[in-house]
């Protein structure tokens, strides 16, 4: 049997400044957005440019029980691990974008990596590994 993970929802509170978020600021493609008139929501996907793995559905969250963890899915502990290969480019380029690093960028046995906030929150590694000889 072979599995994968397909999506990951993201609760947001906006369709629209998750997508100007994940596609403006973080150069993410809109994989597809479309509207869902019976629930009044939309089916909204994005993924890192030329990615072939999961992707993320911005999910609207909707009615108060849902609300208080926009931002907190993970109860403060980073949420998503964005793996790059060039960890300089993008880091630099998210700085350029206002993208906000709690934690500045530290070389760790695995690779390169720093912790940043998505527009409501939510703690991502953006990590470049490191090839290990064998």
């Amino acid at each position: 049997m072979t599995q994968s993970i397909g999506l990951v929802s993201v609760l947001v509170r906006d369709y629209d400044e998750a997508i100007a978020f994940y596609v403006d600021v973080l150069g993410f493609d809109l994989i597809e957005d479309t509207p869902l008139p019976a629930e009044n929501k939309r089916w909204v996907v994005v993924a890192p440019a030329s990615s072939s793995g999961a992707r993320l559905l911005l999910a609207k969250a909707s009615g108060g029980y849902q609300a208080p963890f926009i931002g907190n899915q993970t109860g403060g502990r980073v949420f998503l691990f964005l793996y790059t290969d060039d960890f300089e480019r993008d880091y630099a380029k998210y700085q350029s974008r206002g993208v906000k690093f709690v934690r500045d960028k530290v070389l760790a046995p695995y690779g390169t990596v720093a912790v940043f906030q998505d527009l409501y929150g939510n703690q991502w590694d953006l990590i470049q590994l490191q090839l290990q000889s064998r």
